[in-house]
């Protein structure tokens, strides 16, 4: 009994530690989600080399050099490779990928006793047990998994693409901002000037100011360096916003601040935006993806009608010869009613998928058109204001600085048509701060909000 135990331990033991160390074959799509995920990896989370057992250690990217003149662009890399938000969904991503294989895998084989005790230890058997699943079980729960992987993959996505936006428009209104403040200083110079005309003239008695011009002179000043302190205010608020947006913490060293002149962004046409919202938009590419695990669903609850086995062989060492027990065993999926009931239950799940892209698809076409009459809104404004309004100031401003020479007119309107004009720039400003906002919300809907170097698949879509 002795010999045979230790013959069963030394044959039984290194056929354990050789299956321990099995690996199984990954099927293509898990391959393709691992290479689609060490290719994002290498990009925002570049692993140092390891060292013996240790496991290699996640590096920070190279972030790119911010300087005040940078473009948004380099602002907006330097967000997605910075951003702890994009890092969460990337991980959430690769634990999806990591799932593809513990699902298409085969189960764990078990080590089985058996023993018949009286007074006396009648039987000892040792064995193994497999459990062997039905034909195309495995590989349909790996496809969904994969599938499962998918909308991971495009939440990842996404957030990248959210991010980005969220830094152009922080950057579009500190461009506003410097702007605004550049104007508003501005004005409040102008109003000096008319202010101090003003007083002249009524001091002296020789030009046409009053007591009620210096007033309204002196309101508008008071209400433009109220205006002054309130973008001041607001400057600090973008300036923390836009931190944030770089992935930066309140206690980081601050970032090079943007400074440059707000212009306007090209757009495609209405129907080439159309096209690349269908083909590209990340939200429906995710609920596209959705409706591919479903799929993968149906097919996986098709299979509940197959039967499972288990198949093992227990050795008793105590009978002479030795007695070997072959056993199996097989599942019976005779319930017919369940089996239809899972079938029709991933359906569903399919046809809900499915009408929710037709859902989405409907939803982002009044938003597009939406936002197409916003920018051509804010285009018609900006069009009338340099086509329109500012020469006419200019026209207005030569007309009373000649009847100012011919004595004709107050010498205080020069500067205060000089605000007017002002003003008008301020709108301007503002209008396109607005425009631009929203053609970043475009610029997301079609997913080309991304820089170039940001950290995205080399075939995102």
């Amino acid at each position: 009994m002795t010999t045979r135990c230790h013959s069963f331990l030394v044959l039984v033991l290194p056929a354990t530690l050789v299956l321990a160390g099995c690996a199984g074959i990954p099927m293509p799509v898990e391959q393709a989600a691992r290479d689609q995920v060490n290719q994002v990896g290498q990009t925002l989370r570049p692993a140092s080399e390891s060292r013996g057992h240790e496991r290699a250690v996640a590096l920070q990217p190279a972030l790119p050099v911010l300087r005040p003149d940078s473009s948004p662009a380099d602002f907006m890399l330097y967000a997605t490779l910075n951003h702890p938000a994009v890092v969460a969904s990337y991980y959430d991503w690769l634990a999806a990928v990591e799932q593809i294989t513990p699902a298409r895998a085969r189960p764990d084989p078990q080590l089985t006793f058996e023993a018949d005790i009286t007074d006396t230890l009648m039987t000892f058997m040792p064995g193994v047990m497999f459990d062997l699943m039905g034909p195309g079980k495995r590989a349909a729960m790996g496809r969904e998994a994969a599938a499962t992987s998918q909308i991971a993959y495009r939440t990842y996505v996404a957030t990248v693409l959210r991010i980005a936006a969220d830094t152009r428009k922080a950057w579009v209104d500190l461009a506003y901002l410097d702007e605004a403040v550049h104007l508003r200083d501005a004005t409040l110079k102008a109003l000096d000037q008319a202010r101090a005309l003003a007083e002249v003239g009524y001091t002296t008695g020789r030009g046409m100011g009053t007591l009620e011009t210096q007033s309204r002179l002196a309101n508008e000043d008071a209400k433009v360096r109220v205006e002054l302190a309130a973008l001041g205010d607001r400057r600090t608020a973008l300036r923390v916003r836009f931190k944030s947006t770089l992935g930066l913490a309140p206690a980081d060293p601050d970032p090079a601040w943007p400074a440059a002149a707000l212009t306007g962004t090209v757009l495609p046409s209405e129907e080439e935006l159309w096209k690349r919202v269908q083909a590209d938009n990340p939200g429906l590419a995710q609920m596209r993806a959705m409706v591919d695990m479903a799929v993968a669903g149906v097919e996986v609850a098709r299979k509940s009608g197959t039967p499972d086995f288990s198949a093992g062989l227990m050795v008793d060492f105590k009978a002479s010869p030795l007695m070997f027990r072959p056993t199996a065993t097989a599942t019976l999926p005779i319930w017919r009613d369940k089996i239809a009931a899972t079938i029709a239950a991933a359906r569903a799940k399919q046809d809900a998928a499915v009408a929710r892209v037709s859902a989405e698809q409907i939803t982002l076409a009044a938003e597009l058109a939406q936002m197409l009459y916003m920018v051509r809104e804010a285009d018609r404004m900006i069009a009338y204001i340099n086509d329109t309004a500012l020469p006419s100031y200019e026209r207005t401003i030569a007309t009373v600085e000649a009847g100012y020479q011919s004595g004709m007119i107050e010498p205080a309107m020069i500067p205060e048509t000089r605000v007017m004009a002002l003003g008008m720039q301020l709108e301007r400003a503002n209008a396109l701060r607005e425009r631009e906002n929203t053609v970043t919300d475009l610029l997301l809907m079609i997913a080309t909000i991304a820089p170039s170097g940001a950290p995205l698949a080399a075939a995102q879509l």
